[in-house]
């Protein structure tokens, strides 16, 4: 227990120390960076834990911030009430889609669930009844809590870290349970996980809805920082950047989804100088991390406190003595 609180404390002591000295917006970019980690996060559950390969993240992302637009905007609910009953909806609507789809693997499951976000775009950008389509929905109400709101960017943060915080200290603690020990049995090898008596299918299912619930969570928050929401906000486009700040950051690591969702939210921004070739430099700097660094950021820094062994010189033999 102690490790994911001193999780939860660096991520409260961190964040709070950077509200205090950058501007607005960086502030907005540290908001929206914290969002993709809780995200990422999820994601981790799936792909790092379980060796999911989901490549439709961001549809679950989207169903938890379009729940909640559609609650709060259409049917006049609290944005306290309307969020966990979008996290619920999409929890439940992941169990259904994950029994028929994780009976897939590798390619194949990826694939799938890049249909199921190419399926999700092509539903939010037609269904103008419902989800205002390409137009998006806008003007979601805030949280607040009586005459304190979380409208700021200051405000807001606190709010987004300490959500943060808590993931994290869930995930921390699901990676030493049995069942996550579980998850990264079937990771390593599904067929002996069977046979020594693991609900493969169960452990698959239970992996890919805490996956959907973390992205739903982080929708919901997007949609009250934001106050809008479209369907180009959700794009199989999204899912590939989720699951490459997880890569970038050291898959399976709660660690590593934070930081990569914090550099590949910051890196476009600050290659911006560059112009249109900043797509360009982005793409070499993800290639050179990527294949340099095959376990991520948090792979450098445990190589980096590694103890370098000191190799002793081989003994000089003695000269054989002449008669």
């Amino acid at each position: 227990m102690r490790a994911p609180l001193l999780i939860a404390v660096a991520i409260l002591v961190l964040g709070g120390l950077l509200s205090l000295v950058l501007p607005e917006y960086y502030l907005r970019l540290l908001n929206l960076s914290a969002i993709s980690a809780v995200a990422v996060i999820g994601l981790n559950f799936a792909f790092g834990y379980a060796g999911l390969i989901s490549l439709g993240h961001a549809a679950f992302v989207g169903m938890g911030a379009y729940g909640l637009a559609i609650l709060t905007t259409t049917c006049g609910w609290s944005p306290w009430l309307a969020a966990p009953a979008a996290v619920a909806a999409t929890a439940v609507l992941a169990a259904l889609i994950g029994f028929p789809l994780l009976r897939l693997r590798g390619h194949y499951l990826a694939l799938a669930t890049l249909g199921l976000n190419v399926s999700f775009y092509i539903v939010t950008s037609n269904w103008i009844s419902l989800t205002g389509g390409t137009n998006g929905i806008a003007r979601i109400p805030g949280l607040a809590i009586g005459a304190f709101d979380f409208s700021g960017e200051h405000q807001f943060l606190w709010l987004v870290l300490v959500v943060l915080a808590a993931v994290a200290v869930i995930a921390a603690m699901l990676h030493a349970s049995r069942h996550g020990r579980e998850m990264m049995a079937v990771r390593d090898d599904e067929i002996a996980s069977e046979m020594i008596g693991i609900d493969t299918t169960r452990v698959k299912i239970t992996a890919f809805v805490l996956s959907a619930i973390c992205a739903a969570i982080a929708g919901c928050l997007f949609a009250l920082h934001v106050r809008f929401v479209a369907p180009e906000d959700f794009t199989y486009a999204h899912s590939i950047t989720y699951l490459a700040m997880l890569i970038v950051g050291g898959e399976g690591t709660i660690i590593g989804a934070i930081l990569g969702a914090i550099l590949l939210t910051f890196l476009p921004e600050w290659l911006r100088f560059l112009g249109t070739a900043y797509l360009f430099f982005f793409g070499l700097l993800m290639l050179v991390i990527l294949v340099f660094l095959p376990t991520g950021l948090v792979g450098l820094g445990q190589r980096l406190r590694r103890p370098r062994k000191r190799v002793s010189p081989a003994p000089v033999a003695a000269p054989e003595a002449t008669s």
